[in-house]
């Protein structure tokens, strides 16, 4: 009994814990996704692990491409090309799994379709739709839920490896805290996954809604298309020409339908 009340203990204090970093939620991802370039060390670090993941993804390339030659060969080829499509390309992957995760969305998104996604997901974000947009929250929620977790875990483990270093009895305290703080960042990793993939949907459905919101004449055609969403996301990035033509009207121009209706 006293340990589970130990347990429950933790898991509570882990809770509030999380509760406590949501003001510096952001940063709190951001650490996790392996943005250490600020400080020397960190930076050295970050270089090794990025090392160590750049030769994950090159096996996983080597494993997809080799000849497959029964049956058990091709699951795992199937499963190398799905781990390599959560993943960005080699030479964008960052040092933590979860921060490859998140950034397989964020640079193709909007890539497959000429928008840049880092500057047009603020602006296409609105145009989403209801269901869609819940999916996005929810999925969004979990993951801070996850992050707040992963480092409420490891706040306790070092705390309680401060306070029973002498106790030699109670030391599996500390790897307790471990496995759950490495549960909850696995289940990170997994939710911004299944984020990444959302982000794809929304610009695979709203990014003629984006267009039709910034006022431009709805493309015709793939080659019209990438124009299009080149010369947005110039103009989103503030590099765009001054000579752009504005569309307040037509059938292809949703919201001025919906201001028309209303």
């Amino acid at each position: 009994m006293a340990v589970m009340g130990v347990l429950a203990t933790v898991t509570v204090c882990a809770s509030l814990l999380g509760v406590l970093l949501q003001p510096f939620q952001v940063r709190s991802v951001r650490v996790l996704e392996g943005y250490w370039d600020r400080w020397y060390l960190t930076a050295r670090l970050a270089g090794v692990l990025a090392q160590l993941q750049r030769r994950r993804w090159q096996a996983l390339r080597r494993r997809v491409e080799q000849v497959a030659r029964d049956d058990t060969a091709l699951r795992l080829q199937a499963d190398a090309r799905r781990r390599l499509a959560l993943r960005p390309s080699v030479e964008a992957l960052l040092p933590t799994a979860l921060g490859n995760a998140l950034r397989a969305g964020e640079l193709s998104a909007g890539e497959r379709y000429g928008l840049t996604t880092l500057t047009s997901w603020p602006r296409i974000y609105p145009q989403v739709s209801g269901y869609l947009a819940q999916a996005l929250r929810s999925t969004r929620d979990a993951l801070d839920t996850a992050v707040n977790l992963c480092w409420s875990f490891l706040a306790l483990t070092l705390t309680a490896a401060v306070a029973l270093y002498d106790e030699m009895s109670t030391w599996w305290l500390c790897g307790a805290g471990l496995v759950l703080a490495w549960v909850a960042y696995k289940g990170a990793v997994t939710v911004a996954q299944s984020y990444s993939a959302l982000m794809h949907v929304v610009y695979d459905l709203h990014r003629f809604d984006l267009a039709a919101a910034l006022r431009h004449r709805l493309p015709d055609d793939r080659e019209e298309e990438l124009e299009l969403f080149a010369r947005i996301s110039d103009l989103v990035a503030g590099r765009g020409r001054l000579d752009v033509r504005y569309h307040h009207g037509g059938a292809d121009c949703r919201p001025c339908r919906d201001e028309a209706g209303s």
